[in-house]
């Protein structure tokens, strides 16, 4: 039975726009409501608490005017628990409702980062985001919010200069309650603004890679100590804080020292113009023959590579997305560094499982190869390991592969049809996508770490990460920027690295991984080699191609 090459060739690197064909429908700006004639829809955050930290005047209309040129609304009370301030009415298609900024800027921390709350906001000008990052004396952000723009904030500022800035805010703040009425709040404002360092430096640790960014932090910490000679409980905290910070920064640096050792893939040409291979060659079936083994040592593999990537990892593919050229980043490859590497396990899987195949000279076992290989591709999706059964599917519809009718004809292909079925690209691989939720609420209901395993296909969701970002815009027409856009990324990526804190519940076969990351693969052309010669050329197109392909090599010899 002949076997079409659907899915297309594993080499292309995760971060490449060509490599994305198609943004998610999901992500399509929504279409305009139908409004009653009359009505105005005004979506602006404004209140007296609010104008006065400096935030009023950041925040936009509608139609995309300042909100200092919007006429005021009508003044209500707070409908927030427990709350007396005059607010504005905000008037939408919901209904209206009044909040005042205690109520308007705050939500349950254990939600995380989540666009759901339509009090968060969606745009506003530089300067007033960064306000609202800072604590006062009688606020403090909200954890989404803090996430959520210092992930984002990347886009336009680097985080040195954000924490100059932040530190240059604190400093005013400092400086106005010494010399107003209320400084004996000092040290709850600046406890507050430890708080903010701490989780800062807990989210995004290797901000603080950069000399700039640690010689910043140390002068917001020496401006903050100074108010805490009674018991030094903020001295204290600022100590711990940086001594984390740094034992989270010498982790990375042996990580990355580790996986440069690793970073090659052993390639195996494999045999040129011979007729047998070695007698005795290892396969992965004389390793391990049950396919549920495999498949959790597999998704032991993928949890601990994806694990070493970082949210800011991630953003740095939109910051730099401009200055893509030939598949590769162009920036700080340090931060980019963990994204190729997961993107090269893929890669070598799919040619693994490949070479598996081709390197077999007996078409029975070779067809028994392909059946375990689908086999352990739908384990895997059992699992909730997408990724590591699309590279599977990839490396069995790569031409050397799909080419083999002799033994394609031979094998019971009705799992594997079904499973490229749920990786179907059309409608921008709708099935696979309907999957992946049904995983993820299982996820959020499991009663066993098993159940809590979502490993999705990661070229699919930098796909959708990248579209996200170039269907929307960074700023709108008066110059604020596009905040909603990037409460969307940052959902998306909190959610993602969700699924990486999961530990893997089965147990560790180091044979078994150490053949996954240790086999030698073939190369492209050592591939077509062991194809022709398993299943001679059948029309013209291959006769060509075989006959190119000899020629090639023997010149090269």
């Amino acid at each position: 039975m002949e076997r079409a090459s659907v899915t297309p060739s594993p080499r292309t690197l995760c971060c490449s726009p060509r490599a994305l064909p198609l943004a998610p429908r999901a992500l399509a700006p929504p279409a305009p409501r139908a409004r009653a004639p009359g009505r105005r829809l005004r979506r602006e955050l404004l209140c007296p608490q609010l104008a006065q930290r400096g935030g009023g005047r950041g925040w936009a209309g509608a139609a995309g005017r300042g909100a200092e040129h919007d006429p005021p609304a009508p003044a209500a009370r707070c409908s927030g628990p427990g709350c007396g301030t005059r607010a504005a009415r905000e008037r939408r298609w919901h209904g209206p409702r009044k909040l005042c900024p205690r109520h308007l800027w705050s939500s349950p921390a254990s939600l995380g980062p989540t666009v759901t709350d339509r009090y968060s906001p969606a745009w506003g000008k530089e300067e007033a985001l960064m306000e609202h990052l800072v604590p006062t004396v009688d606020y403090y952000p909200d954890r989404t919010y803090i996430f959520t723009f210092l992930l984002s904030s990347r886009v336009f500022v680097p985080p040195h200069d954000l924490l100059a800035r932040v530190g240059q805010i604190c400093l005013e703040q400092r400086q106005q309650l010494e010399a107003g009425p209320e400084k004996a709040k000092l040290k709850s404002f600046s406890t507050k603004i430890v708080q903010l360092l701490k989780e800062w430096t807990e989210a995004f640790p290797y901000d603080f890679q950069d000399e700039k960014a640690m010689a910043e932090l140390k002068a917001i910490a020496h401006r903050v100590t100074q108010c805490d000679e009674e018991n030094g409980t903020v001295k204290k905290a600022i100590a711990q804080m940086i001594q984390s910070l740094l034992l989270s920064l010498a982790a990375r640096s042996q990580f990355q020292e580790l996986r440069e050792k690793l970073r090659s893939p052993v390639v195996d040409k494999g045999p040129i113009l011979k007729a047998k291979p070695p007698a005795a060659q290892k396969d992965i079936l004389g390793v391990c023959s049950d396919p549920l083994v495999l498949a959790q040592q597999l998704t032991h593999i993928e949890l601990e590579r994806v694990n070493s990537i970082r949210p800011e990892d991630l953003m740095q593919i939109i910051s730099h997305m401009d200055s893509l050229d030939n598949h590769r980043c162009r920036g700080d490859m340090t931060k980019t560094y963990s994204l190729e590497a997961y993107d090269n396990w893929f890669n070598c899987l799919s040619m693994m499982v490949a070479t598996e195949v081709c390197r077999v000279v007996k078409k029975k076992h070779r067809t028994r190869m392909l059946e375990f290989f689908i086999d352990v591709a739908r384990e895997c999706f059992n699992i909730g390991n997408f990724n590591s059964m699309m590279a599977i599917i990839s490396g069995m519809n790569l031409s050397p592969v799909a080419r083999l009718k002799k033994t394609w004809s031979k094998v019971k292909t009705a799992k594997f049809d079904v499973l490229e079925h749920h990786m179907d690209p059309s409608s921008n691989f709708c099935n696979y996508r309907t999957a992946l939720q049904g995983a993820t609420q299982r996820s959020q209901t499991a009663n066993s770490s098993r159940e809590k395993i979502v490993i999705p296909v990661f070229n699919l969701f930098v796909k959708d990460i990248y579209f996200l970002h170039k269907i929307h815009t960074n700023h709108l027409p008066n110059g604020h920027i596009n905040f909603k856009k990037f409460w969307e990324i940052s959902r998306q990526i909190h959610e993602f690295m969700t699924w990486t804190q999961v530990e893997c519940p089965f147990e560790k076969d180091k044979k078994i991984q150490s053949y996954l990351l240790t086999a030698p693969i073939y190369s492209e052309e050592a591939l077509f080699i062991a194809s022709f010669e398993s299943e001679g050329p059948e029309n013209h197109m291959e006769k060509d191609s075989w006959k190119a392909l000899r020629t090639t090599l023997l010149n090269r010899a």
